[in-house]
């Protein structure tokens, strides 16, 4: 623990929803590459105890940490963008916080005394954030969900607005997000709802520092003055954001308008920035984006509604494509409506390649299934994803081994080839929190297979699930003999991590979710293989270098 700890706050106003995960996250990056000790915390104001049992539709991908937390989903942005391992104290929510409160008051640990929202909820906060400090890291970053004004974020701002007198304002910089809209009829940027989310930050005791002004639209010199004079902030601290196609451009985008430079300087930091890996990085992946050769991959879910539900799967495959220079056309297949579409399988098989991410409960799975099965049919490259594991298993059932029925029972308890089933020292709940498989596990890697060959000498290796039912060991001789390699297991032997199909491309399935683990300069091995398979079935020629480079939109990046 070190007194020395700077903070960044990181609020938003205006409207949610407008990438202050990804500028926390950008933030990240630009400190790292001055040589700082990072950590990075979402404060959730929500109620629920954590995004587990919340639905997709509701809030995106429900990140694992390796500890096995089930987060927000800003905490995948986290640790792609600064490399850096969390743990379930990075996320927290009003949920966690006023279960806390009301446990210690039951216990008796307030001593008969009125439990009150200032100060008791607001300490269990500060005591959530300044518990980081033990790693000794240089910088935390606390991001607070939402937008100023919300009624259930208000102990939260207060509880920050706190920590400035608890730790010295000099250690303390506070960020506001906002959102500058664009008035077609007038052709302007109107920055009075920023002059009002900054007033209303101020009226609760918070002036910021900073103002990151994200927008759709340049934002001229004029704009920027106007936003400095209304707010009261420096005009170098007027940090413009426009929006971009790729998410791992905003650190330059922030670098180049004078945030890094501007933190350096309030807290009194002299290293010098390297970020030339990053920008062989971005140049790298916008060269990908133009790529002649192009990757036709189709993921077949239920959320595919919400492209957040599974945006871990859709980073990793573009951190994939961008290694192996293919440009990655992504088509979003809703499993359910895809169970209902005759012609289903022309479709699919128009795919260079096939992904069926995690999910639960019964709708939609069917789907799933046939996807696999044409893949099986059809010699398409395929990965699950645990889920997408589980119905590859079912359709190899059925179509392989002609175990017709042959189900999960967690979507028919009556089937008579129960493949997957519940882990043997479970037995059914009513309570759907904390009881999965959840975090990093080790999975022994069979040699020989396409799975070790994926991950090289590694081994065993280390992978995080979220999952409560597991391939049926009763199945597995059956399932051997009909050609399926068991190519990942557990230390002790009795879970299945990994299968693969014999004599197809690509054929693989993960009882874990790899996605998490994947980062933009290191795809994850598995993805990796995935897209080369892909990119071998379709026969795709070497990419041609030609004479006029891309450029980045800002050369001096």
């Amino acid at each position: 623990m070190t007194d020395t700890t700077k903070f960044i706050l990181c609020i938003g106003g205006v409207v949610s929803s407008i990438g202050k995960g990804v500028t926390a996250a950008a933030i990240g990056r630009l400190l790292k590459a001055r040589g700082k000790r990072v950590l990075i915390q979402k404060l959730d104001p929500y109620l629920n105890v954590d995004p587990g049992t919340m639905s997709p539709y509701q809030h995106g991908e429900v990140f694992v940490t390796a500890d096995g937390a089930e987060t927000d989903l800003d905490l995948g942005h986290y640790e792609r963008f600064t490399d850096t391992e969390l743990r379930r104290e990075c996320n927290v929510t009003a949920g966690q916080v006023y279960s806390s409160v009301i446990e210690k008051e039951r216990r008796g640990d307030y001593l008969g005394r009125t439990i009150q929202v200032i100060p008791h909820i607001t300490d269990e906060i500060q005591r959530r954030i300044m518990q980081l400090r033990k790693d000794d890291v240089d910088v935390i970053i606390v991001e607070i969900g939402g937008t100023v004004g919300d009624i259930e974020g208000l102990p939260f701002l207060e509880a920050v607005r706190q920590l400035r007198r608890s730790v010295g304002q000099e250690n303390v910089l506070t960020i506001h997000v906002t959102f500058l809209p664009f008035i077609q009829a007038t052709g302007e940027l109107k920055t009075k709802p920023t002059q009002h989310s900054t007033r209303e930050l101020r009226g609760i005791g918070i002036q910021p520092q900073v103002i990151v002004a994200r927008t759709d639209h340049p934002v001229s010199q004029e704009v920027i003055e106007k936003i400095s004079l209304f707010c009261d902030v420096d005009p170098k601290a007027v940090i413009p954001l426009p929006t971009t196609d790729l998410l791992y451009e905003v650190p330059l985008v922030l670098e180049y308008a004078g945030l890094g430079r501007y933190i350096a300087d309030y807290f009194g930091f002299n290293e010098e920035p390297d970020l030339s890996d990053w920008r062989s990085l971005v140049a790298r992946m916008r060269k990908t984006q133009h790529a002649t050769n192009e990757l036709n991959i189709g993921v077949v879910g239920k959320y595919v509604e919400l492209h957040d539900a599974y945006i871990s799967v859709k980073a990793a495959l573009t951190h994939a494509v961008s290694q192996i220079g293919c440009r990655l056309n992504l088509h979003w297949i809703n499993s359910g409506q895809l169970e209902k579409d005759p012609d289903y399988r022309q479709k699919l098989m128009e795919l260079d390649g096939i992904i069926v991410p995690g999910g639960f409960g019964p709708r939609g799975v069917e789907g799933m299934i046939l996807a696999a099965e044409v893949a099986l049919e059809e010699q398409i490259p395929y990965l699950g994803l645990c889920l997408g594991m589980q119905t590859m298993c079912i359709a190899f059932a059925r179509q392989r081994l002609a175990l017709e029925g042959a189900n999960s029972t967690e979507f028919d308890e009556a089937t008579p080839y129960p493949i997957i089933d519940l882990m043997p020292d479970q037995t059914r709940v009513t309570d759907l929190g904390g009881t999965m498989r959840l975090g990093h596990f080790p999975c022994q890697l069979v040699p020989g297979t396409r799975a070790a060959a994926a991950y090289g000498e590694e081994n065993p290796i280390l992978e995080r699930h979220r999952h409560r039912f597991e391939f049926n060991n009763a199945f597995r001789e059956l399932f051997q003999q009909g050609g399926m390699v068991f190519s990942g297991i557990s230390p002790n032997g009795h879970l299945i991590e990994i299968a693969e199909g014999k004599d197809h491309p690509f054929m693989l399935g993960t009882q874990f979710h790899p996605e998490f683990q994947s980062r933009p300069d290191a795809a994850h091995p598995l993805f990796l293989a995935f897209v080369e398979a892909a990119k071998a079935v379709r026969h795709l020629m070497p990419q041609v270098e030609t004479a006029v480079s891309v450029q980045l939109e800002r050369s001096s990046y």
